[in-house]
């Protein structure tokens, strides 16, 4: 029999379906029980699933990780590879909507850490690289209008502009640059190299600031990759 989240039972259900109401959110009974496994004492990634179906409401979209104040209750076994492959208890986690609902609620903090974050507990997880990759993209429209559009891995679809920037950063082992989109909260997505190739093969000479850049445009911002004179060396 396929596994299915458990009933859950709302503290005021008139008032379930207003986002920003905490009655939104389910009461995570199995964490708030001592008799009871939290995050941290589940252990399997189908009973995480459950913990964390149980402490939010699904298909309402995204929580609010954000506001969700609650105590550290250490970390947990689970790491996100630079592939944005997720392994948990050193086993990869082959069901795609596992690793989605896992998603939903990952918080990365002021302190550099990202964590697993619930209405009543937070565990870290460790993080190679980026916790998502941006695996297909779109462009639409030309210089000034133009529009790029991500999607990543776990399903997220953001439009690179005010709220999602890009960021380029020196890969020294390679001599080349990793691209960033920044996803949500303090999250990014790193480019897949075959997105990568297609966003250059968008951009442009910009002169910003006196100085001709090799750039990307998107919902009106400037992005730029570096300096035109080093792209026309490489390119040589």
């Amino acid at each position: 029999m396929p596994w299915r989240p458990p009933a859950v039972e709302l503290k005021t259900a008139g008032q379930a379906d207003k986002r920003n109401n905490s009655d939104y959110f389910v009461t995570m009974t199995d964490a708030a029980d001592p008799n009871k496994a939290g995050l941290t004492g589940a252990d399997d990634a189908a009973g995480l699933s459950a913990l964390i179906a149980r402490a939010t409401r699904a298909g309402k979209g995204l929580p609010p990780v954000e506001r969700w104040e609650t105590a550290f209750c250490g970390d947990l076994d689970m790491e996100i590879r630079a592939d944005g492959t997720w392994f948990y208890l050193g086993t990869p986690i082959g069901r795609a909507p596992l690793v989605q609902l896992f998603s939903t609620v990952l918080r990365k903090d002021a302190d550099g850490k990202t964590y697993l974050v619930t209405p009543v507990e937070k565990v870290g997880i460790r993080v190679v690289d980026a916790p998502f990759v941006a695996v297909e993209m779109n462009a639409a429209g030309e210089g000034a209008a133009q529009a790029i559009t991500l999607r990543t891995n776990v399903g997220d679809v953001v439009e690179v502009g005010p709220g999602h920037p890009l960021r380029f950063v020196d890969e020294p082992a390679t001599g080349g640059l990793k691209p960033y989109v920044l996803v949500r909260g303090r999250l990014e997505a790193l480019l897949a190299r075959p997105v990568m190739y297609e966003l250059v093969a968008h951009g442009e000479e910009i002169e910003i600031d006196g100085k001709v850049m090799f750039a990307v445009r998107s919902k009106g911002e400037v992005y730029p990759i570096m300096p035109a004179g080093e792209l026309h060396r490489l390119s040589a």
